[in-house]
Order: structure tokens, then sequence, then C-alpha cells
């Protein structure tokens, strides 16, 4: 018999708020001059990932990782305004935040400059996470469960008891090995067919209400 969920962890890209045209399109951008030429199948599957693993995974040299990455972000950041939140998400966090014995935390792959800058001082409903953990926070990525773990370290919180909400098979995977439940939101995701191992699949963020 599963433990009933009291701790609900968050994913952002992709599952709070729409980032793909901002980010995507960008990364494309910034590495062709290095030779590096990206199909749709492979943007879909860097989305969501840290910006220091999605290049590496691109074998960007080393010794230019820290300028393409400023340079990607940079890039990204002037498209802001195509960013768009998920219908439902705001009354969803509002709600669960109002739950008596609910916790509510973020885990991310955005640095902690970008979530300040362009998400928590963005959205008023990002006032209702008691955690935060980004990129900058563990040395380890998802699907890495150190993230997750040190978010659960927190909330002083069990995984038994804790729900991952995120879009990417990477997030999937990171709860996995961290020992808790995982709800895919296949309202954002890019690649929705690899998440068919999730526990819950979420058709919209509301359905997180009726856990």
């Amino acid at each position: 018999m599963n433990v009933p969920i009291k701790n609900f962890i968050f994913d952002i890209d992709g599952t709070l708020i729409d980032t793909y045209q901002m980010y995507m399109p960008a990364l494309a951008q910034v590495v062709a001059p290095l030779g590096i030429r990206l199909t749709a199948a492979d943007l879909r599957l860097l989305y969501g990932v840290s910006a220091a693993d999605a290049l590496q995974a691109l074998a960007v040299p080393r010794n230019q990782m820290t300028a393409v990455e400023r340079d990607w972000l940079r890039t990204a950041y002037q498209h802001v305004d195509q960013v768009k939140v998920f219908a439902g998400v705001a009354t969803t966090i509002q709600r669960l935040a109002q739950t008596a014995g609910t916790q509510l935390a973020i885990v991310t792959s955005k640095h902690r400059h970008e979530y300040e800058q362009y998400f928590a001082h963005r959205y008023a409903f990002a006032r209702n996470f008691a955690v935060v953990v980004t990129a900058d926070d563990t040395r380890q990525h998802k699907p890495h469960p150190a993230p997750l773990q040190l978010a659960l370290r927190r909330l002083q919180a069990t995984p038994a008891a804790s729900l991952y909400v995120g879009d990417m098979p990477t997030d999937l995977a990171a709860a996995h090995a961290a020992g808790m439940r995982f709800a895919g939101a296949d309202y954002g995701s890019v690649v929705p067919r690899k998440l068919a191992l999730a526990d819950i699949h979420l058709a919209s963020p509301t359905d997180l209400l009726k856990c």
C-alpha cells in the first residue's frame, strides 16, 4: 500500500513553465559555428538537461564550454517573452500549498541566478516552494538522484511520502533512483513516450490534486 504523498517536488522547464522555444533554438544557434548540427530530435532530448551536461553531451571542447554556455543563455533570454506558464499550474500550486501537512519544493537544472531572476521574481506562485535545489547546489545532476536527495534532506522528508513531477526521462530516472514516485508531466513533455514508466501520468497539472 502506497504511503500518502505529503511532499511534492517539481521540475521547472516543461513542467511548470514552457521554455522550449526560448532555450532550444538558441542552443542550436550557438553550437552551429562549432560544426555541431542539431536535429529537432536532438533538441528534444537535451531539453531540461543542465547547460553544462548538455554541452558535454555535444562534445563541446572543454576550453570553450564556459563561453558557449554564456552565449547560449544570453541568446536564450533575449526570447524570454516566449515563456508561458502551463494552464492550471498556478491554481494547482496554490491549492497544494494550502493543504495541511503538504510541503512543496523545486529541483531544477537551472542555475541559481536564472531561478531567481527569471522564475522566482516573475511568478507569484513561486513563493510557495519551501526548498529550492538548483544545478549549483550539487556536483551531480539528474538523472543522478543527488539533487532530489538534497531536497528530501532539506524538507526532512522520506522518499516514500514524496513525489517528483517532471517532463523528461532524466527526471523519471532521478526520482526512481532516489526511491520516490514520479509523475510524468505529459502535458508539457516533448518526449512523452519516454515517460512510460511514470507512476502517475498527468494530462494537466490539476491532476495532481487527485493524488
